[in-house]
């Protein structure tokens, strides 16, 4: 795992972690949106060895009114030092004081990703019109209940003109991954963010969906206003937006904003 982010880091980050008066050993609490999860766990084993900490992760979306969401969770007054998860959802969270305001820091751009059934036909999604031809044609069809699922449900189906012919064949999944749906064979096509599909197996990933259509989801990180340990907190959130945690994320299928001005 250390492999994926360049080790010479580690002193670097360590000297950070301790010159801002951070007690070795203690507990970091970091609730993550399942989108950067995949890199997440790459890059905090590194960070756990470089620093001492021990990391502690809850997983959940970043909206919707779930249990398990983010924005409920702390609504409810579980404890958390560091939040990850979609920027907008983090400002709004911020704004009622849930975070600290200021804090946000961006760490990656995220695609919508389709996916079928290892050995099912690959549909052709490369174009607008093919795309909306394998909407029209699939028998069903899942989304998630977070940033990419709101945004096809309530956006992008009617904005393609297809709202009601895909409304009866569409779901939501909310208590588990969409692509373990998609590999069971309950649905035939589903969509979410391609991080989130890249570590299901049973599945094949068709690709982002065009370009003219995606919604980029940009994943920033916070400080829990109620956070404890907000040293900490800011320690972890500098190295997750570092270059040494660039090649986990493209790994991952993200798009890190440390190095995305190296790659264009």
């Amino acid at each position: 795992m250390h492999s994926e982010i360049h080790k010479g880091t580690w002193l670097i980050l360590m000297a950070a972690f301790v010159s801002s008066g951070c007690a070795a050993a203690q507990e970091v609490t970091v609730m993550s949106s399942n989108g950067f999860a995949a890199s997440y766990k790459l890059i905090a084993p590194v960070f756990e060895t470089a620093s001492g900490a021990h990391l502690k992760s809850i997983w959940g979306p970043s909206m919707g009114p779930s249990p398990a969401s983010i924005p409920t969770r702390l609504a409810n007054e579980e404890y958390a030092d560091v939040v990850i998860m979609a920027s907008t959802e983090l400002d709004a969270l911020a704004k009622k004081g849930l975070v600290v305001e200021g804090s946000q820091v961006a760490l990656a751009r995220s695609r919508i990703g389709m996916a079928v059934r290892a050995g099912a036909p690959v549909p052709d999604i490369g174009s607008i019109s093919s795309f909306r031809k394998t909407l029209l044609n699939a028998k069903s069809i899942a989304y998630s209940s977070s940033a990419s699922g709101v945004y096809l449900s309530t956006e992008l189906f009617r904005r393609m003109g297809i709202e009601s012919e895909v409304a009866a064949k569409s779901r939501e999944i909310v208590t588990e991954p969409v692509g373990e749906v998609v590999a069971r064979g309950e649905v035939e096509i589903g969509f979410q963010q391609m991080s989130e599909l890249r570590p299901i197996n049973g599945i094949t990933i068709v690709g982002p969906i065009p370009d003219e259509l995606q919604k980029i989801t940009l994943f920033a990180a916070g400080v829990v206003a109620k956070s404890h340990n907000k040293k900490a907190a800011q320690s972890l959130i500098r190295f997750l937006a570092s270059s040494s945690a660039c090649n986990a994320m493209e790994q991952t299928g993200l798009e890190p904003i440390a190095c995305l001005h190296k790659r264009q």
